[in-house]
């Protein structure tokens, strides 16, 4: 069997059918469910690529699972394939991580891919740093989302720069997801610069959104 097959198989011996609808019922997906919870998921696709799994062997089934996928937990195993050892930070992976972004449009999916963009960005950053800006003004609002939030997990290495240009680049959006990302990206910086955020946030206290302020200080004293 390939890593596709196998996966495919994994997923539906586990599954727990009853749980489907619930699943997708909230997430609002038009894509059904299987039933399987996202840690399991997460857990399968790791055991079964196995610790030496070669790169373009997780790119490709990843691909395949992303493009061909029935069910919801098919497209969070591809992500999850992008997210090992071998394949996470790697520069061959971000043409596939962009399509997740562009054509799963939900945050599950959104949320789940700019962690790894993230990582690309501070292994390759003269070649994702130009796209990643590019994102910041595209019309497309997941693109925008993962441009504020690619930085999460980057801590002490977070880009305050170009954090800064990002957010300050949507300050005027409405939409939701936008607003809620600019709040979460510096919400989490604070753990790490709390001073700074608190600077940013006295700055720019007229331009940012209710939301975005509420998420923001929602851990400074």
């Amino acid at each position: 069997m390939t890593l596709v097959e196998q996966i495919r198989a994994g997923l539906r011996a586990v599954a727990e059918p009853d749980r489907a609808p619930q699943m997708q019922a909230y997430m609002r997906s038009t894509m059904p469910f299987l039933g399987v919870r996202r840690p399991q998921v997460r857990r399968l696709a790791r055991e079964l690529a196995g610790p030496a799994a070669e790169r373009s062997r997780l790119l490709a089934a990843a691909t395949d699972l992303w493009r061909t996928g029935h069910y919801r937990e098919e497209r969070y195993a591809a992500i999850d394939l992008l997210g090992l050892r071998a394949t996470r930070g790697h520069l061959d992976t971000l043409a596939l991580a962009t399509e997740m972004i562009v054509t799963g449009a939900w945050w599950d999916h959104v949320d789940a891919v700019a962690p790894l963009v993230g990582a690309m960005l501070r292994a390759h950053r003269p070649a994702v740093e130009p796209l990643v800006r590019g994102w910041l003004v595209d019309p497309d609002r997941w693109l925008r989302r993962a441009s504020i939030i690619c930085q999460l997990d980057a801590k002490a290495a977070t880009d305050r720069r170009l954090l800064t240009d990002v957010i300050e680049a949507n300050l005027a959006d409405r939409e939701f997801f936008v607003r809620k990302a600019i709040g979460w990206a510096l919400r989490q910086y604070a753990r790490t610069d709390a001073d700074w955020v608190r600077g940013f946030v006295a700055t720019h206290r007229d331009t940012l959104s209710p939301l975005s302020y509420r998420e923001a200080v929602k851990h400074l004293t």
